[in-house]
């Protein structure tokens, strides 16, 4: 299988850390492909895989915990290129580039040991692929050891190749066929690419190149089948859609699964460089969406033309081309040469239950469950409702799950009209029979329930709510929103009942009080509410008529419930009780000390205590909403900070006026005191002046007027000095 230089060079390799380049690693295959081969040892497929091994948990599977991957010795080194400047979720890469140039790339890939080109998912990285294949081939003196180049390909290269025998269409392609192939025609420039690869391996010693041919990939959180899921997990249709007959077998592969073959190429390099990486299964379309609705959605398909498939806005042209492939695969090398520890070896419809489970928790699509507790009139109802609608889970009220399952129950015995004269499906007298089967059971319910309603005054049997309720938890949706279970159970009794296991109900009291709880149902959250009595009445008191009416907020109805509530809340053994042996603590609210007849701060409170939601977000109808709601708030905003500017400013030109004016009359005022000042210091000076200077200086005057001096300022001088009257 190796020739004796690749055994050498494979023992070189294993010694040391290998560097591998895996482009656009932000995106689903790729990001997982590379988190897979970070916690792959080098050379670790060369070995054996024991029954042991087989048998260990997932953690061997190539899923690696956040922050790892670079603590590992001998493990591959993983860089990339992104396609987000900013890409989460990728702590598994040693490193990664981001809008680099042509050169800037050359020069990192030539730093690599191993080139992995995934055109998979981006068709424009298929022109990217073959300028590396080409200018890495232009450096192949300068190789200094040996490199890999493996591009990830696709099986819709070979998506109109036609069967090895005409009669027996059964008869699966394999790798051995690969040179028959016959592409889509969307598909053109991926086998080009393949040929020019296949073409540039020939000096393997030097640069060994493969294609990797993956069929249609799953797991984790979800690829192509993405938009299936996501359609089934919101319950939002009625079945979901099967385009054209579906009837087409899809070649499939789990994406671990793809990396577990590329780790396998890298430590074997194979003789042989055309591969196929399909798991064993041969399913259709119908098969996998079925599955999808039966899992985790309606339960039921419809089937609708081709062209319908294009109005599906999460479905783009090369994921409906993958969908609508028809064409049987083995991958028979892989089978017969490869140690891979196979995640999904036997397909998606056998392991449907791994896959979910991946999916859900690789989109934290967990569900909220949450059980609101507390007296009559206490707010239980309006805070689930808020809670409801911002955490998009499912309000269980007791009346509203009793009605409903009365009106489903007359519905399966209401007698139906059947086609006559039309061949049937072995499938639909399958379904017909346990019709039959379930209408018997249901009149029988039926009939019970209308006499326990007889017996007890229009009051239901504990056994038949807990029925009841637990089908609504145990619904689909329930399983993949939560809920919000309001005002129930009231009792540790209900509580046991409704909670515990069906199969060991009837086992409790001989065992003790402790009774294995279903994890499925159980609540995550359990909020106690209370207030005293007298803020209940006073908030009953204060209620509309038009909300009192047909309720049990009447006075006496009122009284006699909450009298009711109190004493049950008093027993030895209540259902707070229940959920604190489950180590389930309540969140204890007091309604009451808050005063806030909206509830708000509860429901503030109770969502910083539960966290996050656990969903796909808004709706595009929703984040609209959103975005026009921010914009009108943001608007209103503005507007009212204008305004506020505008009446500041002109708040301050009208007290800067009455300062200028108040300003001015004081400066005024001073004025006027200053001249009256000067006016009164000025008298004693003017009257000694009239007295004693006014008349020399008169004389003085009419003496200059006669003599004519040529200096008559001096003479004047003079002539006042001679005559001053204090000197005479």
């Amino acid at each position: 299988m190796f020739e004796d230089d690749e055994i050498a060079v494979t023992t070189e390799k294993i010694t040391r850390n290998q560097r591998v380049f895996i482009n656009q690693l932000d995106t689903f295959s790729s990001r997982n492909i590379g988190k897979f081969l970070s916690n792959c040892v080098i050379g670790a497929s060369l070995e054996e895989i024991t029954e042991e091994e087989e048998e260990e948990d997932e953690s061997k599977s190539g899923v690696l915990e956040p922050g790892t991957a670079k603590q590992k010795e001998g493990t591959f080194q993983v860089v990339g290129t992104v396609s987000q400047p900013d890409p989460t979720h990728l702590e598994f890469a040693t490193e990664t580039y981001y809008g680099i140039s042509r050169e800037d790339l050359l020069l990192r890939l030539l730093e690599c040991d191993i080139i992995v080109y995934n055109i998979t998912e981006n068709p424009k990285q298929v022109e990217e692929a073959v300028w590396a294949i080409s200018a890495l081939n232009e450096e192949i003196n300068r190789f200094e050891k040996r490199k890999i180049f493996i591009l990830l390909s696709t099986v819709m290269t070979w998506a109109r190749s036609k069967p090895l025998d005409m009669e027996d269409s059964e008869i699966p392609l394999t790798e051995e066929d690969y040179r028959r192939r016959k592409n889509h025609p969307n598909f053109q420039d991926h086998i080009n690419a393949e040929k020019l690869v296949l073409k540039f391996g020939k000096n393997a010693r030097k640069f060994a190149t493969y294609v990797v041919a993956s069929g249609l990939q799953y797991g984790q959180e979800g690829g192509i089948l993405h938009a299936f899921f996501k359609m089934a997990w919101l319950g939002e249709v009625p079945a979901l859609p099967v385009f054209g007959n579906g009837l087409n077998v899809i070649p499939t592969i789990h994406v671990l699964d793809l990396a577990g073959v590329i780790q396998n190429v890298i430590d074997h390099v194979p003789k042989i460089h055309y591969l196929l990486a399909v798991d064993e299964s041969v399913v259709t379309l119908e098969d996998i969406i079925k599955c999808i609705s039966k899992s985790t959605g309606p339960g039921k398909i419809q089937k609708f033309p081709k062209e319908n498939a294009f109005l599906t806005k999460d479905l783009k042209q090369e994921a409906l081309d993958h969908l609508l492939i028809n064409c049987r695969m083995e991958a028979l090398y892989v089978k017969e040469n490869f140690n891979i520890r196979w995640v999904s070896h036997a397909g998606f419809v056998e392991n449907i239950g791994t896959v979910l489970k991946e999916y859900k928790q690789s989109r934290r699509l967990l569900p909220i469950k949450i059980c609101i507790l507390g007296p009559p009139a206490v707010g239980k109802s309006s805070i689930s409702e808020a809670l409801c609608k911002h955490y998009k889970l499912h309000h269980i009220k007791l009346k509203d799950v009793i009605s409903e399952a009365i009106t489903k129950l007359e519905a399966i015995v209401a007698p139906k009209e059947t086609a006559q004269g039309e061949d049937q499906s072995e499938e639909e007298e399958e379904e017909e029979e346990e019709e039959e089967e379930n209408v018997e059971e249901a009149q029988e319910l039926l009939d019970a329930i209308k006499e326990s309603l007889e017996q007890n005054a229009g009051r239901l049997e504990d056994q038949y709510i807990t029925r009841f309720v637990r089908e609504k938890l145990k619904s689909v949706p329930c399983r993949n929103q939560g809920y919000v279970l309001d005002g129930y159970p009231k009792t540790y009794d209900q509580a046991r009942d409704l909670f515990s296991h069906e199969d060991e109900e009837e086992d409790y009291e001989g065992r003790g009080k402790m009774v294995p709880y279903d994890k499925v149902i159980i609540p995550e959250f359990v909020c106690a509410l209370d207030a005293s009595d007298e803020f209940l009445k006073d908030r009953v008191i204060n209620l509309p008529e038009s909300v009192v009416a047909g309720t049990h907020y009447s006075q006496d109805r009122f009284l006699r419930a909450l009298g009711t509530y109190r004493d049950v809340s008093t027993e030895d053994e209540t259902v707070l009780n229940y959920f604190d042996e489950l180590e389930i603590h309540p969140i204890h609210i007091d309604v009451g000390r808050l005063e806030d007849a909206q509830n708000r701060l509860v429901i503030k409170q109770l969502i910083k205590e539960i966290g996050e939601p656990r969903n796909y977000g808004l709706t595009e109808e929703e984040q609209e909403e959103e975005d026009l709601r921010a914009a009108e708030a943001l608007l209103a905003k503005e507007t009212a900070e204008q305004a506020e500017k505008k009446r500041q400013e002109a708040q301050e030109l009208e007290e800067k006026k009455a300062r200028w004016e108040e300003w001015s009359k004081r400066l005024e005022e001073v004025k006027r005191e200053e001249r009256e000042l000067l006016e009164a210091q000025s008298v004693p000076l003017r009257n000694y002046l009239m007295a004693y200077v006014m008349p020399t200086l008169m004389q003085g005057l009419n003496e200059c007027c006669k003599v004519r001096p040529e200096d008559p300022v001096d003479f004047l001088a003079e002539y006042l000095f001679k005559n001053n009257p204090e000197t005479q």
